[in-house]
């Protein structure tokens, strides 16, 4: 199926339709800033699940975000798919989903007859997303999150630049979070972001405690960052109460948490969303990465404009340094060892020693790394 050339040469209103998480969302960024800039300011909404909808709120030149929700899938799943296709119905002249399930792209094919999709490389799951889709793109596991949602703009012929920009931040909100740090008497700090969406993910907290203890010994606050969810809430109820460690768990939403970052020297955490928000803020990153594909979830560099693609026990790039295990199942990209969210071995096995020898060379400014 072909393009209607005029239409896409008259675009004024665009549904994207992220169906995954909030690092999806966030890596939507570049996209949005580059459609809006080809189409001369269209009016461009979202669709997305709706626990990612604070991200989303984050991105610039939005107009009107549309949700669905797991919840309302399991509690009357077809109230919910009347109301999104009675809102999303042949409403757009342009369509593009970044996520290949079936749900996904069928919203994009019932909200514009211009519809762009990625899809999965099985053409068992892909024939008929194929066949129906104006344009399409194979969703690439082996290939940056970031490169693969801009998959659409070669497919549109359009330019862009490989730059991961940070959404803006009001000035009420740096005042804010200047002012607390302010009361806190903190000025020059870094970030220790230790949780992350799922367990799975998270450093254990034995070897997290033993990280912050030589942390503290540097002398440079250390601020704490999480949310109010339950794993979060529970990592705040076990950290060590140190001088220089200071807790903001739960004391920032999530606009609040990009004004910290951009004040930070540093991030130190696991792999996810606040992560991402550092490099694109050009922050040192040392990262602390468990069973995920760095080829797709790696920190972002906007020095050489590339990502990490290989597993190794320690590598660096740029303004980034990743963490990762000596095991030969690394990076498995699982859920956990059983692929059912629970234990992650490989997290069990990066010595804190080794993290803070880095960060403490960075720290003296021996730092190798050059950017």
């Amino acid at each position: 199926m072909l393009f209607c050339i005029k239409t896409l040469n008259t675009i004024k209103n665009i549904l994207i339709i992220i169906q995954r998480s909030n690092g999806d969302v966030f890596f939507s960024h570049s996209l949005i800033e580059s459609l809006y800039s080809h189409y001369e300011s269209p009016k461009i909404d979202l669709l997305v699940n709706d626990d990612t909808k604070s991200m989303a709120q984050m991105l610039p030149n939005i107009n009107f975000i549309h949700t669905f929700s797991y919840k309302k899938k399991k509690d009357n799943r077809i109230k919910q798919e009347k109301s999104i296709i009675g809102n999303i119905f042949r409403k757009y002249d342009l369509s593009i989903s970044l996520t290949a399930s079936d749900r996904s792209v069928l919203y994009a094919l019932l909200a514009s007859k211009n519809s762009i999709s990625a899809v999965e490389r099985n053409t068992k799951k892909s024939w008929w997303k194929i066949k129906l889709l104006a344009y399409y793109y194979y969703f690439d596991s082996k290939k940056h999150i970031r490169s693969n949602n801009l998959e659409s703009l070669n497919l549109l012929n359009i330019k862009h630049d490989n730059i991961q920009k940070s959404p803006p931040i009001s000035e009420v909100i740096i005042t804010n979070i200047r002012n607390k740090l302010n009361g806190m008497g903190v000025d020059n700090f870094i970030i220790f972001h230790p949780s992350a969406q799922y367990a799975y993910k998270i450093y254990p907290q034995h070897l997290r405690d033993e990280l912050l203890l030589r942390l503290n010994a540097l002398n440079i606050p250390i601020i704490i960052t999480g949310s109010k969810n339950t794993i979060d809430t529970e990592i705040k109820k076990l950290l060590p109460t140190l001088i220089n460690v200071k807790d903001l768990i739960g004391e920032t939403s999530l606009e609040e948490y990009f004004a910290l970052s951009h004040m930070s020297s540093a991030y130190i955490g696991m792999d996810t969303l606040n992560m991402h928000i550092a490099a694109s803020q050009n922050k040192r990153i040392f990262a602390i990465f468990g069973p995920t594909n760095l080829s797709m979830w790696s920190p972002w560099s906007n020095y050489s404009q590339t990502s990490a693609s290989i597993d190794l026990p320690v590598q660096s790039y740029d303004n980034v340094t990743i963490f990762q295990a000596d095991l030969p199942c690394v990076a498995c990209g699982m859920a956990g060892c059983g692929d059912d969210h629970g234990k992650s071995d490989c997290l069990y096995n990066i010595k804190p020693s080794i993290i803070f020898k880095k960060i403490e060379k960075w720290h003296k400014g021996l730092d190798v790394e050059t950017y």
